[in-house]
């Protein structure tokens, strides 16, 4: 009997299953609070508590999905990175969010690249640039590379790589590694998105690689895809970003097997994030043009995910309208800082027995991880400093002149998170929800209340108006994600308005004076996944008119996805045709060219199957088989005869992920 393991690490838990390959069953499962300091702690604490009973031996393959990735992007963490444009100016980071993205990270511009016909515009002088890259080592964790048409032509791209290697330590990222389509700043956005998440994926998988030394588990370890399929974990260390949306992938390909539905909307709600994907003839929807996550469309292959900043841990705030709004970033619940720090309860009640109000009652700061010293500035080396013993209010902080800006600098950097009251502390307040400190929830939510949305009006009359309140807000903003993840435009801002008030409105109350009636139906059954679906899908099902079910296992279904997928890996090449008898193969290191189209698609078809199966082989697959499919592009002219434009070559290997021999 071969056992799986499939694990997923959550912004709030990390979940473990254990699944038996040949029945298709799951055996045990377990959860645990996920612990971002030391991500072994939680790994080793779900997966014993899942293998209570298993003998770890007999553990074939262990596979991965995780949220931390799309977490990061959601909400603006990560490590920072280099840039290193060739053939580019400065008004390429106007594009695609990239200057955005980059923030006040280092970017460098060299002279070179390639033009359409893939023959080079100008020359790469990498001596000029070899004083600026060393200058990166220290400043940045790893380096991202993109050259002007470096898809027609990777060499200058390669050449750079391997320059950054010779003068650094640092990980490099190519932007023709990335994406083989063409779009110079979403080559550029992904490659950095990728360069920026390698420290984070290389922390997750130290952490379950010891967990697996150490419960004695001899067997291969891989990370689940955006697109669902599987990779090995030394092929996600070299390209992260491939696991962006990996956990919604994972629950995506977990509910399929679960639901046992062929067309649905699956809505995966968890701490940080609800992820909404549509399930169509049994199938994902795949994303047209590429994954989006945090307000970036990247290049990345993935399942088409509509994944927005909100989840049972997501902050509490005011919109620029004054109106209640939940996320987008995430917080820690009062109640849960509670359970394991009581005194904050006693801090709770002396800020709700001052008379007046403050913006940052209820509100505390937690340090997250360890650092190196000499990273930090002043201010924040200051607030660090503080944060050592354990967490502190934030009005403990400002009282003792610790300015505000360094302690959000160390927010964004994923350094330290804020807590506060969020709608698992409003679930807590109302009793949909035990798991915690109820105290704490019951306490900060009169806190909040108190807050002004304007001068002399309250957000809520109590705390139990404030929690329905919360509670309502996220159910509206839960139906409106559904609305925009299934239709393909965006809805307008007066229909936006319109699906607001319909969806506001509760579905036990009555409107019997109202002349006119509006709602919205969702035409599929809705499936609720994440430990908090039960809590919130069955209202927002009854407010989109449409069938509600969890599965069972509901609350692990992102572990299950893990173990349910195969490998697959895919290779695009590209034939053009620059003059008229010639026929140019854009390959994976330089340009091929040929007389005749058939020869030009032999090799470019011979390059895409042999890559994919190498691909696939170092993923971690087993008993491959290759599809290839070509497309050609052709125009005809004057209604008399065919011009070739262009052919594309697609090669897909599929493989069985490879177990351990027992």
């Amino acid at each position: 009997m071969a056992l799986l393991m499939g694990i997923d690490t959550g912004g709030t838990y990390t979940d473990a299953v254990i699944f038996d390959d040949e029945t298709r069953e799951v055996i045990s499962s377990a959860k645990a609070l996920t612990s971002k300091h030391d991500l072994s702690i939680c790994v080793s604490e779900a997966t014993a508590a899942a293998l209570a009973d298993i003998d770890p031996s007999k553990v074939a393959l262990v596979s991965l999905s995780t949220t931390l990735a799309t977490n990061a992007l959601v909400e603006q963490h990560g490590f920072p990175v280099g840039l290193i444009l060739i053939g580019q100016d400065d008004k390429a980071l106007d594009r695609a969010g990239l200057r955005q993205a980059l923030g006040s990270d280092p970017v460098l511009f060299l002279d070179g690249g390639h033009g359409t016909d893939g023959l080079e515009r100008a020359p790469l002088n990498l001596d000029a640039a070899q004083a600026d890259i060393e200058a990166l080592t220290g400043k940045v964790s790893a380096v991202a590379v993109c050259g002007y048409f470096g898809t027609r032509n990777p060499s200058h791209e390669i050449a750079v790589r391997d320059a950054v290697r010779r003068l650094t330590d640092l990980p490099v990222t190519c932007a023709h590694e990335m994406a083989s389509a063409l779009d110079a700043p979403r080559r550029a956005l992904t490659a950095l998105l990728n360069a920026r998440l390698i420290s984070l994926i290389q922390q997750l998988i130290r952490a379950v690689s010891a967990m697996l030394d150490q419960s004695g588990i001899d067997a291969p370890l891989m990370v689940v895809k955006g697109d669902g399929s599987l990779i090995a974990a030394d092929t996600a260390l070299t390209r992260p970003v491939e696991t962006i949306l990996s956990g919604p992938a994972a629950s995506v390909i977990g509910a399929q097997f679960l639901c046992n539905r062929p067309d649905c909307v699956i809505s995966d709600i968890g701490g940080t994030t609800t992820d909404i994907a549509v399930l169509k003839d049994g199938k994902p929807v795949l994303a047209d043009d590429g994954a989006v996550v945090g307000g970036y469309r990247t290049m990345v292959e993935a399942i088409a995910v509509h994944t927005i900043g909100l989840g049972g841990d997501s902050e509490i705030g005011l919109d620029d309208e004054k109106q209640l709004r939940v996320g987008p970033r995430r917080m820690v619940p009062v109640s849960l800082l509670a359970r394991d720090n009581p005194g904050i309860v006693d801090i709770l009640k002396t800020q709700l027995d001052r008379a007046w109000p403050k913006p940052i009652d209820g509100r505390f700061a937690v340090k997250l991880r360890d650092l190196k010293a000499g990273t930090l500035s002043r201010g924040e080396q200051r607030i660090w400093d503080m944060l050592q013993d354990g967490p502190k209010s934030l009005e403990a902080l400002l009282a003792a002149r610790a300015p505000e800006q360094p302690l959000l600098r160390l927010v964004d950097r994923g350094l330290v998170i804020l807590s506060g009251f969020t709608p698992s502390d409003a679930a807590h307040v109302l009793g949909l929800q035990d798991s915690w400190n109820t105290e704490a929830a019951k306490l900060s939510a009169g806190l909040h209340a108190r807050t002004e949305r304007r001068p002399g009006i309250p957000l809520a009359a109590n705390g139990d108006d404030l929690a329905r309140k919360v509670i309502d807000r996220l159910t509206v903003q839960s139906c409106m994600a559904m609305v925009e993840a299934v239709i393909p435009d965006a809805p307008g801002r007066s229909a936006r308005r319109f699906m607001t008030e319909a969806f506001a409105h509760r579905s036990d109350q009555e409107d019997a004076d109202s002349l006119v009636g509006f709602e919205v139906r969702l035409h599929r059954p809705l499936i609720g996944i994440g430990a908090p679906a039960q809590t919130y899908y069955p209202e927002i099902a009854k407010r989109l008119h449409t069938d509600f079910d969890v599965p069972r296992f509901a609350e692990v279904c992102n572990a299950v996805g893990a173990v349910a997928g195969g490998v697959s890996q895919r290779v695009h090449i590209l034939i053009t045709s620059p003059a008229e008898g010639l026929f140019r193969v854009h390959a994976l290191e330089g340009v091929e060219d040929f007389r005749f189209l058939e020869d030009a698609a032999a090799r470019a078809t011979d390059i895409a199957t042999t890559e994919a199966e190498r691909r696939a082989l170092e993923a971690g697959a087993s008993e491959i088989r290759t599809e290839t499919n070509r497309d050609d592009r052709v125009a005809t002219v004057a209604g008399s005869f065919d011009v070739f434009i262009e052919s594309r070559i697609t090669a897909t290997a599929f493989g069985r992920p490879m177990l351990a021999v027992r």
